[in-house]
């Protein structure tokens, strides 16, 4: 697939799983590329069909693509507009890793725990992904960041 700017999408899975074909329980790597403003619609389009293709369906497969959108849009917002998204398949959940080279992120939106205020503008990236995620990882400095989000694939977690 070839977005606007001429990048392709990587993928480790090439076309739709046959339905009567059992998924490997694990893949490397399912997605690798660099990002930038342009690209968050395409990267979610293709998170999606990848997400699917694993087996992640419904509200966990909705919430997990809301998620990756935040912080890609975060990404673009207010760390410099590029960064870098891997999506894999690693022991049992499908993890997505976002990093950038941007200033870092403030204290007060790490924790996660921070309900944002009715009219409060902004602030709901992090605090939606630690809601809708299993496990969210953060490591940022002023060098950049990278966040960790990952949902367990069995849907009885």
């Amino acid at each position: 697939m070839e977005d606007r700017i001429g990048q392709s999408v990587r993928s480790a899975l090439d076309g739709e799983p046959r339905a009567d074909a059992a998924p490997p329980r694990e893949w490397p790597v399912l997605l690798d590329r660099a990002f930038g403003p342009d690209d968050i619609a395409v990267l979610r389009h293709e998170a999606t069909r990848l997400l699917a293709a694993v087996g992640l369906a419904g509200d966990r497969q909705d919430g997990f693509v809301l998620a990756v959108n935040e912080v890609l849009t975060n990404v673009v917002l207010h760390a410099g507009g590029n960064g870098r998204v891997v999506l894999k398949i690693e022991d049992g959940s499908v993890w997505c890793v976002v990093t950038d080279s941007g200033p870092g992120i403030p204290g007060a939106y790490l924790d996660g725990l921070h309900t944002p205020e009715a009219f409060e503008v902004g602030g709901r990236g992090l605090w939606l992904a630690h809601r809708l995620c299993d496990e969210v990882t953060t490591a940022t400095g002023p060098i950049g960041t990278s966040i960790g989000l990952r949902i367990i694939l069995d849907s009885a977690a």
